[in-house]
């Protein structure tokens, strides 16, 4: 019978570090705007989820759909001319 403990370092020789490399900060900063549009967008859902939808909340779901596309716009259009700002 094979011994797992001779096995084990073979395993874990190369741990995973668990942090995100720069690069990875870099695309998360870069999609933010978009990611806290998303949010906004769950957040004025979520509120619809326990009673009907009023005119208030239909304008507010409006508001965050318009501002999640207008963030993937913007996303997408600094992403094809090369602009990190």
């Amino acid at each position: 019978m094979l011994s797992i403990a001779a096995l084990q370092a073979v395993v874990t020789a190369n741990p995973v570090d668990g942090e995100p490399s720069d690069a990875e900060l870099d695309a998360i900063e870069w999609e933010m705007p978009l990611i806290l549009a998303e949010v906004d967008l769950l957040d004025a859902r979520i509120m619809t989820l326990d009673r009907p939808a009023n005119v208030l909340d239909a304008r507010r779901i409006r508001r965050a759909r318009n501002q999640v596309m207008a963030a993937r716009r913007n996303l997408t259009n600094r992403a094809g001319s090369g602009t990190a700002a």
